[in-house]
């Protein structure tokens, strides 16, 4: 089984998928609240769980040093796999809207481009991961989407602005557990080169490294990215975490805005017809 973009594997996996989706969705779509809750969560912890049983399949199995740089939770699709079974548990709305928005962005986007298993020196013998990999990234949009589509949460379009802050949150937690990996020695220190962000720069916390990046930093202000003082003092290097503060807001939120539209257009255009409708007693009242 080797992946590659738009080959047989390639369909197999999304394919796949997809029929798991409306599989659950005709089966639960009938039953309670209470039993689709069930289902979901057990799918979300399972996840979890996957996460860890990972240290015994290759490549984690057979070389320690990766096993500890990727338990831990250095990316936006890890950290959602930790974080999800605890925010479907919950009452928050606007948590629940971030597990809906960027769950099923991040986990389709992981699926549709499998940079992870397309990248691997020899998939054979890490098959097994290759299947953990979309496993993962299915969950990640399949119960976010049941979640809303089951009823089981609804969204609000006047909520989006906060999907980017929540982001954020999960951008300082992924630095927090890289912070942590180097100070415990699971990973090396940066070294001494000043500029070096590759070293372990998952989710582009410490600047732009590809092509991708590179798009992300055009939304970005000159002043996070320049040294403020000291010897490099002027010279061009971007701010951990705070250079996407901007971009996060200006790229993630027309995204959500568009999708929440698709579910919430109700109230949306409720909302627009009463906005219209108070402009214009205010307009009248002026004129009398």
């Amino acid at each position: 089984m080797i992946i590659e973009m738009f080959n047989f594997w390639y369909f197999f996996w999304i394919i796949l998928f997809i029929g798991v989706f409306f599989g659950l969705y005709f089966l639960l779509r009938s039953k309670s609240d209470k039993t689709k809750k069930i289902v979901l969560s057990a799918i979300l912890w399972f996840g979890l769980a996957l996460h860890f049983l990972k240290c015994f399949i290759p490549p984690y199995s057979t070389d320690r040093a990766r096993l500890y740089r990727d338990i831990w939770f250095i990316n936006i699709c890890a950290a959602n796999i930790l974080l999800f079974p605890f925010i479907f548990l919950s009452k928050n709305k606007s948590a629940k809207d971030y597990m809906f928005y960027i769950g099923v962005i991040s986990g389709i986007l992981s699926m549709v481009m499998p940079l992870e298993p397309i990248k691997k020196v020899d998939q054979a013998a890490e098959m097994l991961d290759v299947v953990r990999f979309y496993i993962h990234h299915a969950f990640l949009w399949i119960v976010p989407l049941l979640m809303v589509l089951l009823k089981l949460h609804t969204l609000s379009w006047k909520r989006v602005w906060k999907v980017p802050l929540c982001l954020l949150g999960l951008f300082l937690f992924i630095m927090l557990n890289q912070i942590f990996q180097s100070e415990l020695g699971f990973v090396a220190l940066r070294g001494s080169d000043f500029f070096a962000i590759g070293y372990k720069n998952t989710s582009y916390i410490w600047g732009p490294d590809d092509a991708i990046g590179e798009i992300i930093a055009k939304f970005c202000p000159d002043i996070f990215k320049t040294v403020p003082v000291g010897q490099y003092a002027g010279q061009e290097k971007y701010w951990p975490f705070f250079w996407l503060i901007v971009p996060a807001f200006v790229l993630i939120t027309p995204v959500c805005f568009g999708v929440s539209l698709i579910f919430d257009w109700k109230n949306f255009k409720a909302d627009v017809i009463m906005l219209k409708s108070r402009i214009h007693e205010k307009h009248t009242a002026k004129k009398e």
